[in-house]
């Protein structure tokens, strides 16, 4: 079919727009995926309020591809109107999109538009990419992007160290310093723009934090919670737990809940999940092991727990080595280290559970042969997940693993471009969505 001809049954309406939108996106989808090539791949753009304004733009190229910059998709940009060129752009990955608005001062003018980033928050999510730190002194690594399966080297805004307690929802990733506990930032590691958010309330040197935070898909509000945990002087088995909310509508934070544990004190894990707030949180009284941990759920919405936090406790599904939450499609997601039967503080495998109700659905469960492939695996490791993806990973090693929520599959990410130097080195890492317009 000639171009003219198909653009003509575009606008008559005698042609399917559906199989034409299709169409036009599967040819730009090709033009613009990244080639595979072996090797490191490089970050190397800046997306900034500041390119906005004075129209500087720089793309995302691999290493090595610099000279390569051909578009085979200019035809389509002489028959395709704007508004269907940015509803096609918006349905690109993240990493298209940029190189997309090297095609053409048309083309970047697109992506640079307020227009084109109200289409991107009417699309569907984008697969979550995973942040790797490569240096325990400083917030340098590598992001993995799943679709391209390609590492690209991001540097993140306002954070001071890879030991800083991390959140991420929608876009955005919220950073609190680990010394004083008082230092917040929330900010979008694609385009890093980014907010400083005044100093919560309650104590300021807790023995224990955890912190979550929420973002509204349509509005892009966002909340962040922190729940502190403080041993009561000279008694082991009494904590003082607070739970302090932040919104960013009113941009104030309010203490919604202090509390005494008996004997359970709170940790560093946590996550927003439909309007609630759930975190884990750790027996200081000894006991069965299948009892080291709980859960708690507190309802951010009218600030209750149903009662005292002890009542609302969930018990684990099994002896846990360690707990890490997350929110995938707004439903509860753990993933554990399950304990041996003899010695319930060796890990001997990693289960995956969904939270119904007060119930634990076991997922999936690592098979053997991945639990092996990271070597030595310690009792505590690294894990976030969005969406449909979770990602797990050791922290003296930089392998990567994913598991498919979806299609119930795991495989290994590509190899990071980072090699251990030194026996004590540590790994780790976060999740987050790739969006571009969302800003704090």
């Amino acid at each position: 079919m000639k171009k003219s001809t198909c653009f003509f049954y575009l606008i008559s309406g005698s042609f399917n727009n559906h199989l034409f939108f299709l169409l036009c996106f599967t040819v730009l989808t090709r033009s613009f995926l990244p080639t595979a090539m072996a090797g490191e791949t490089s970050w190397i753009s800046h997306y900034d309020d500041r390119q906005r304004e004075n129209g500087e733009f720089d793309s995302f190229l691999e290493v090595g591809e610099e000279g390569d910059k051909d578009a085979t998709a200019v035809s389509l940009d002489v028959i395709l109107p704007d508004d269907l060129l940015e509803r096609i752009l918006a349905y690109l990955p993240v990493a298209s999109i940029f190189r997309a608005g090297c095609v053409s001062k048309r083309w970047h003018e697109i992506v640079n538009s307020e227009r084109f980033l109200w289409n991107l928050s009417h699309v569907l999510p984008q697969k979550p990419w995973y942040f790797m730190f490569t240096s325990s002194d400083e917030p340098i690594g590598y992001a993995f992007d799943p679709v391209f399966r390609k590492w690209y080297s991001i540097e993140l805004p306002c954070i001071g160290t890879s030991n800083w307690f991390i959140a991420s929802s929608i876009g955005m990733v919220c950073f609190m310093d680990n010394d004083s506990r008082s230092e917040l930032c929330i900010c979008n590691p694609i385009t890093k723009t980014y907010k400083k958010l005044e100093e919560p309330p309650g104590l300021k040197f807790s023995d224990y934090s955890a912190l979550a935070i929420s973002v509204n898909r349509e509005s892009h509000i966002y909340s962040v919670a922190i729940v502190k945990s403080k041993q009561v002087p000279e008694n082991f088995f009494q904590w003082d737990i607070s739970i302090h909310v932040y919104n960013s509508v009113n941009t104030t934070w309010v203490t919604t809940l202090t509390e005494v544990l008996m004997g359970w004190r709170g940790g560093d894990e946590s996550v927003i999940c439909n309007g609630m707030l759930y975190f884990l949180v750790y027996s200081t009284g000894g006991g069965q092991p299948e009892n080291r941990h709980a859960l708690i759920a507190y309802n951010m919405s009218n600030r209750s727990s149903q009662g005292s936090l002890t009542r609302s406790f969930i018990p684990v599904p099994c002896s846990l080595t360690c707990g890490r939450l997350m929110n995938l499609k707004e439903k509860l997601v753990m993933v554990g280290g399950i304990g041996k039967a003899d010695r319930p503080d060796i890990i001997k495998g990693i289960g995956i559970w969904l939270l119904n109700d007060k119930t634990w659905e076991e997922i999936a469960r690592m098979p053997h042969k991945f639990f092996q492939g990271f070597g030595e695996f310690d009792d505590v490791f690294a894990s976030s997940g969005a969406d449909d993806l979770i990602y797990i990973q050791s922290y003296g090693a930089p392998a990567l693993l994913i598991f498919d929520t979806n299609h119930k599959q795991w495989k290994w990410s590509q190899k990071c471009p980072v090699t251990k130097r030194f026996p004590l080195q540590l790994f780790t890492g976060f999740c987050f969505e790739p969006r571009l317009e969302i800003a704090p």
